[in-house]
């Protein structure tokens, strides 16, 4: 006779366990302790069998005979229910530990394997662990293209039009990788382009002006900030690289008896090493600052220790302490500056491409005009430096 709902609740506890049976192999084990067990007793492939359905209360009668009939049709297809509930747990477990934090943490490390600067690996952490925080804990295949378009609206309006297309693009990354490992079967961001707004382009301020350029100079020959900071503009300005770069330049890259500084491929943004060549007003500002970073690797350390690298905000921080808006000039318009100037005054604007170590398309090409352009790079950068001294006296 089948139970009643009644009759499941009221059980009491035995000295010892025993059934009380719904029918078709379904029954409820009661404890001595007082718990309650819906087990399914079935047979296949010749045996005798036994598949828990969970404890009662959470699993009520209602749900242990519609899982008991899921069972039956399972044994009518030829599949033991058992077998089929262990492959059900690990697909879940496998499901938990495939996060989609997990897999960009995977990511993360293999940027890093592959080389990509620790400044990029910075940028792409920051975009998955705190922006795309939400997502973290979820499991990967789970993901929609609704929930994230959410994420990635919610970040356009805040403004950052341009974070959101990133964040897109790094979030698409992250489930590629899944995809090519099985732990995904599709890119749900791929249905999300064009669903954002066009970034509002600005670009970073920079003087063009070769007097107010001067002007700037000599301010920052004044300013009475960390000495490391002031060296560092000074020789960003000389060398026409970018902030990273002057950043995060060692020692063991500087070659004064050749006056070279040998940046490695992991630090330029094209990912191919590039030599500068240093003027004799770079070298200068160099050998001042070089004692200050003695017992260290850095050039320009940390005012906090000569084990760290200024902050990326440092060269910009410095510039509004001179007097100097964002909208007037930044730390990457010393290169905006540099390219307008020499190419106003009519310097070959293929050398000035290789100074600024732009990529050119075409692989032959950009290994020919490497090695052609080296002694007009040598001399361009010892012109561009005696240009700057010039432009502070007329200041």
């Amino acid at each position: 006779m089948p139970l009643s709902e009644l009759a499941v609740r009221t059980a009491k506890p035995r000295e010892k366990a025993y059934k009380l049976t719904d029918g078709g192999g379904l029954h409820l084990l009661v404890q001595p302790g007082g718990g309650k067990l819906w087990r399914l007793k079935y047979r296949f492939g010749g045996k005798e069998k036994l598949l828990s359905f969970g404890p009662y209360p959470a699993t009520s009668l209602a749900d242990a005979r519609r899982r008991r009939e899921a069972a039956k049709s399972l044994l009518t297809a030829g599949t033991d229910p058992s077998e089929e509930k262990r492959k059900e747990k690990i697909t879940a477990a496998l499901s938990q530990r495939n996060t989609f934090g997990a897999i960009a943490a995977e990511y993360l490390d293999s940027k890093r394997s592959g080389g990509t600067a620790e400044t990029t690996i910075g940028k792409l952490r920051w975009l998955l662990e705190d922006l795309a925080r939400p997502l973290s804990e979820r499991p990967i295949a789970q993901i929609t293209p609704a929930e994230i378009l959410e994420l990635l609206k919610r970040v356009e309006k805040s403004g950052r039009r341009d974070t959101a297309r990133r964040l897109r693009g790094t979030i698409s990354s992250v489930f590629r990788m899944a995809v090519v490992t099985l732990r995904a079967e599709t890119d749900p961001t791929f249905p999300l382009r064009g669903a954002l707004l066009a970034p509002n382009v600005q670009h970073r301020a920079a003087i063009l002006d070769e007097k107010k350029f001067g002007a700037l100079l000599t301010a920052i020959d004044e300013y009475d900030g960390w000495p490391t900071i002031t060296a560092a503009l000074k020789f960003m300005a000389l060398t026409c690289a970018r902030p990273g770069e002057v950043r995060l330049a060692r020692r063991d890259e500087i070659d004064f008896t050749k006056a070279v500084w040998r940046i490695p491929a992991e630090r330029m943004k094209m990912r191919r090493p590039h030599d500068v060549p240093l003027s004799r007003q770079a070298v200068a500002v160099l050998k001042d600052i070089w004692p200050l970073s003695d017992h260290g690797e850095l050039i320009f350390p940390s005012v906090r220790s000569n084990r760290k690298a200024l902050s990326e905000n440092a060269f910009n921080a410095s510039l509004r302490r001179m007097g100097y808006s964002k909208e007037e000039m930044t730390a990457h318009g010393f290169r905006s500056s540099a390219s307008t100037i020499l190419n106003s005054r009519g310097f070959d604007p293929d050398v000035i491409e290789a100074v600024l170590a732009h990529q050119d398309e075409n692989e032959v090409r950009r290994a020919y005009n490497r090695a052609k352009y080296w002694p007009e790079r040598i001399k361009l950068m010892q012109d561009w430096a005696d240009l700057l001294d010039e432009f502070r006296r007329q200041h």
